[in-house]
């Protein structure tokens, strides 16, 4: 992974995680993957090891090649294709399956995963209608996000770091940032039957050593930082977010912040 030139520890922690979980789906050599916000391939590289090399991994994102910071979408998967992994992988970024343009035949893959990249999406209303598009292109769908709910009282930074970037957001301060739209566990399992989804599971996932908290509490004090994303925001809701921020100040650490668990859901 690219990544790793900048930092290899962080990079082996991430990737440990998505092995976890795609040993715990028992996706089988030879099976046909489409990924969804694949993002710099962090799942990717996982699924395209999984499938083997008779297998095929169709990873889209609808971001550029030029986002990402401090390595891009498109050097992340030019890292990736030029290693053995490499022909097992169809990155397709600039890529929005709801774009009538883009389309595959009915199960032309065993699987579609979205793996910690549902909070990207503008509102649960779009979550939906993507989750039904891929519907008739799929037979399973393997899904990983953050849990709202925490375990553990040292997990409430996140949370609430989560939580003051989803408020923002839906109170019109739209950013670029990995929280947009929040949701729990359980708004999932309630979209799926609209979207054509019978889950079978859900589990807990183990996120012990994850950065995703340090990350996020970041960039929600970034936010609280910026003045023109915050004059975007109604007097009342800018008022809310300030002191929320002051608590988050108050229980972050400087570094070393316990991610929120995170749960994973299958569905046919």
């Amino acid at each position: 992974m690219a990544a790793a030139d900048h930092s290899p520890d962080t990079q082996l922690t991430q990737t440990r995680h998505r092995a976890a979980l795609v040993a715990s789906w028992h996706i089988a050599p030879g099976s046909t993957v489409i990924e969804l916000g694949c993002g710099q391939g962090d799942m990717t590289a996982v699924l395209a090891e999984a499938v083997g090399p008779r297998g095929r991994v169709v990873a889209v994102d609808v971001a550029p090649p030029s986002y990402g910071t401090p390595v891009t979408l498109g050097e992340s998967a030019a890292r990736l294709a030029a290693g053995p992994l490499g022909p097992r992988i169809d990155f397709r970024f600039s890529t929005d399956v709801l774009d009538p343009a883009v389309g595959f035949p009915e199960n032309t893959f065993d699987h579609v995963v979205l793996a910690h990249c549902s909070w990207y999406f503008t509102s649960l209303g779009q979550l939906r209608e993507t989750l039904a598009r891929v519907r008739p292109w799929a037979r399973r769908l393997w899904f990983t996000e953050w849990d709202l709910t925490p375990t553990s009282d040292d997990q409430l930074a996140h949370l609430l770091a989560v939580l003051i970037q989803g408020q923002a957001e839906a109170a019109g301060s739209h950013g670029e940032g990995n929280v947009r739209t929040p949701f729990s566990r359980e708004s999932l399992l309630r979209l799926l039957p609209g979207a054509g989804w019978t889950a079978d599971s859900s589990k807990p996932v183990e996120t012990e050593g994850l950065q995703d908290g340090d990350w996020e509490i970041t960039a929600c004090l970034d936010l609280m930082r910026n003045d023109e994303q915050l004059a975007a925001l109604p007097e009342p809701v800018r008022r809310l977010l300030q002191s929320q921020a002051d608590v988050l100040r108050a229980l972050a650490k400087p570094h070393g912040n316990r991610a929120l668990p995170a749960y994973t859901v299958t569905a046919r």
